[in-house]
């Protein structure tokens, strides 16, 4: 399984950004599937992004689209979020996860490695 590293969480206001990152220990994110996900406090894990290695295709949950970008660094072996506008309902610990084989997901069970977590907080 790959090791996950996560960075870049913190505390913002209404209308910032915040940029996280999610780096493959020892490893690169060639040929997989990464996602992004988020949990607030009673509630499930949701999805929030993917991207896939091989075409570089991105997909957004609807409450994020226009708002958040994934995207790989040339040498594949960091994946970043880039956050903008962000909004009080997007406080969470957000997660990335990545698993080999699988074209598109969305679901937490797909994703067999998981990042420790990082805590976002958007204040109003």
């Amino acid at each position: 399984q790959v090791q996950l590293v996560e960075s870049g969480g913190g505390l913002v206001q209404v209308g910032g950004s915040l940029r996280l990152s999610c780096s493959a220990s020892g490893d690169t994110f060639r040929n997989t599937l990464v996602g992004w996900f988020r949990q607030a406090p009673g509630n499930k894990r949701e999805f929030v992004a993917a991207i896939t290695s091989g075409s570089g295709i991105t997909y957004y949950a609807d409450s994020v689209q226009g708002r958040f970008t994934s995207s790989f660094t040339g040498a594949m072996d960091t994946v970043v979020l880039q956050m903008n506008s962000l909004k009080p309902e997007d406080t969470a610990v957000y997660y990335c996860a990545v698993e080999r084989g699988v074209a598109y997901s969305r679901h937490v069970n797909d994703f067999g490695s998981w990042g420790q977590g990082t805590q976002v907080t958007v204040s109003s």
